[in-house]
């Protein structure tokens, strides 16, 4: 962990409950060494849930809040009330530097509005974007940004998407060099709109990231495992999102009702359980829970509103895992060398073997 280990956790955010938060955080702290954390709420109420959860006592302190912000609560309203509300006052925290990442469950409008206002975007970032892992079928999840921060981009904004996902995906799942694609209407050069087509020729002609771009994907190879990162606009990423999310529901579903058709199907079912539950284990949110606010002058990680204490305990992991890479200091290095890139592209220096006009001499147009 960095120096600064503190996680501050809005404990009254979430459809599940103060319980459900507290147990969280406690299995985090038993799988994550080191963690200490910062309980925002309602004392009395996390001061009784503490006492059964004694790894924690010694490991937590209580920040009272008593106001909370509704799951259906405008972002405009709740900004007015950050000063006051247990997920504005986790985000002050890290805002101070008492904390050195903040996660709630609560609503993510409000969330990223309020994350946005207090703790502004890093030098060289026009936008913050919304990343999640998902699953594949590969050694690795996939992270996706954006998924739903940002519904218009220009192609610098992909780019920087583009290094910032790649810098999550190193902290996350400790690759070296992460994959990262554009996903696109086609593989071929020229498909797609302009800005994607612009943020490509970028991408190829800038050097030294620890990054390997690796062009265009299609929707349907989402989920193959292929690459590491996946970069769009918040419009289509959130779509993607929730068509993904939908089909696995549909397929455990399908899954369900097949097997309790006919007394044939449940035996089936019984000599096919350790495959079915292996699927719905690698399928479960809870399991892949926690997306982030990439390009803030902080750690703020949105969990599932509805997440279990397995959710809320890997949303706290991986804010963990983001304070233990410095994911923060990463991303503005990364980001100069693209600046740098650009520079030397402007000037007409040879960048990777290319003439530097903005787009790639490989014989193929952008």
């Amino acid at each position: 962990m960095s120096e600064n280990s503190w996680i501050a956790v809005d404990a009254m955010g979430g459809d599940k409950g103060l319980e459900v938060m507290m147990a969280g955080v406690a299995q985090a702290r038993r799988r994550f060494e080191g963690m200490r954390f910062l309980l925002v709420g309602d004392e009395p109420a996390i001061r009784d849930s503490l006492k059964t959860h004694p790894n924690l006592t010694a490991n937590a302190e209580v920040v009272h809040v008593a106001d909370v912000v509704g799951s259906a609560e405008k972002p405009s309203q709740a900004i007015r009330r950050a000063k006051t509300t247990s997920m504005g006052v986790a985000i002050d925290l890290v805002k101070q530097g008492r904390a050195a990442a903040a996660v709630s469950s609560g609503n993510t409008g409000a969330l990223m509005a309020m994350a946005k206002l207090a703790l502004r975007t890093l030098p060289g970032i026009d936008r913050p974007a919304l990343a999640a892992p998902l699953p594949t079928l590969g050694a690795n999840d996939v992270i996706m940004l954006d998924l739903g921060a940002n519904t218009e981009v220009a192609a610098k904004n992909l780019v920087q998407f583009a290094v910032m996902g790649a810098c999550y995906a190193r902290a996350l799942m400790d690759l070296e060099r992460p994959r990262v694609a554009l996903l696109n209407i086609g593989t071929e050069d020229q498909k797609g709109t302009e800005e994607i087509r612009d943020a490509a020729a970028a991408l190829k002609a800038a050097t030294g990231l620890p990054l390997v771009f690796t062009g265009f994907v299609e929707g349907d190879r989402l989920a193959r495992g292929d690459v590491d990162v996946i970069v769009c606009d918040g419009f289509a990423g959130n779509i993607a999102l929730k068509t993904a999310e939908g089909t696995a529901r549909f397929v455990a579903d399908l899954l369900k009702r097949a097997f309790s058709s006919s007394v044939r199907s449940k035996i089936g079912f019984l000599i096919s359980r350790p495959a079915t539950e292996l699927l719905r284990h690698h399928l479960d949110p809870n399991v892949h829970n926690g997306a982030v606010f990439l390009g803030l002058n902080g750690i703020v990680v949105k969990s599932h509103g509805g997440a279990t204490e397995l959710g809320v305990a890997t949303a706290i992991g991986n804010a963990a895992k983001m304070v233990r890479a410095d994911l923060t200091r990463k991303i503005a290095q990364d980001l100069s060398a693209i600046d740098a890139a650009n520079g030397q592209a402007a000037n007409g220096h040879p960048t990777n073997g290319h003439p530097t006009n903005g787009h790639p001499t490989n014989g193929q147009a952008a």
